[in-house]
């Protein structure tokens, strides 16, 4: 059976949504609609966490196996705090490290979710939308072309959350977090990366 860690924040343990509808567990189940056997996510992600406060906390969980998949969504809190893409780019790569071990040392098993832009949100109201949307970018390019240097797979969500973060529908109570119909556009993309990654 294959086993996979989710590492990130709010969006990746679904703020406001049952467990069920988070993007790890709507991969968990598509993959096993493909007849992949997969256990359900471990998942180290708290609301609000920045970079250093991920890597903090993985410390403090002392996980000691590894994974046959790992995700790492990581960066809107860095982006919300103001901190620099610099910053941001020494502690991702630090991260992407870790999630690479958490992956037996497999770097192609491990998947980066690019940064979604909470900046459409009705949420960001009164906000400098188009400056956060250029600050999210930044912090984009900096992740794909770390994620893409260290031969681990980019998978793209933030035009989605662009697409999508002013629909009702598809946001929670908040106004600022994605609903589950959201999230299931993330689980797909990330469980057809998965599975042609684990079937080759």
């Amino acid at each position: 059976m294959y086993t996979y860690l989710a590492l990130g924040d709010s969006y990746t343990i679904g703020e406001q949504v049952p467990s069920a509808d988070n993007f790890p567990h709507q991969t968990v189940a598509l993959l096993r609609k493909k007849q992949v056997d997969v256990a359900d996510p471990m998942i180290i992600a708290t609301t609000g966490w920045t970079t250093d406060e991920l890597a903090n906390s993985i410390m403090e969980h002392n996980v000691k196996e590894t994974f046959s998949v790992v995700s790492l969504l990581i960066g809107v809190n860095n982006q919300y705090r103001g901190r620099s893409v610099e910053n941001y780019r020494q502690e991702f790569e630090q991260l992407l490290n870790k999630a690479v071990a958490f992956a037996h040392d497999k770097p192609e098993r491990v998947f980066v979710l690019s940064t979604p832009d909470w900046g459409v949100t009705p949420f960001a109201e009164g906000k400098d939308r188009e400056q956060i949307a250029r600050e999210i970018d930044a912090y984009n390019a900096a992740e794909r072309e770390i994620t893409l240097a260290h031969r681990c797979h980019y998978i793209e969500i933030t035009e989605s959350t662009r697409k999508n973060g002013t629909k009702a529908d598809y946001l929670v109570e908040d106004a600022l977090h994605p609903s589950g119909k959201e999230y299931a556009v993330w689980a797909e993309r990330l469980a057809d990366a998965v599975e042609k990654e684990l079937k080759k």
